[in-house]
């Protein structure tokens, strides 16, 4: 069976699906027993999917609802 270290240095390749189906088995089998494993692939997985977003620049209208978001919880708050 893998090692958590070993599950670490590979998760992004599970991700990726760079594994042979081998190493894939050994991944799932790990992950099975393994919750810690198992939430740091979960995370490693949103954080590269949100890693395209986090370049882009918000538009005029996102800008503009984020701020009156704020403005209306501060309101709300006083």
């Amino acid at each position: 069976m893998l090692t958590c270290r070993e599950v670490v240095n590979s998760a992004d390749h599970l991700i990726e699906r760079e594994l042979s189906r081998r190493q894939q088995l050994a991944m799932k089998v790990h992950l099975l027993m393994c919750r810690h494993c198992r939430r740091y692939v979960r995370q490693l997985r949103a954080l590269l999917q949100a890693i395209p977003f986090m370049h882009s620049k918000a538009s005029d209208s996102e800008v503009r609802d984020v701020m009156e978001h704020i403005q209306s919880h501060q309101s709300e708050s006083r």
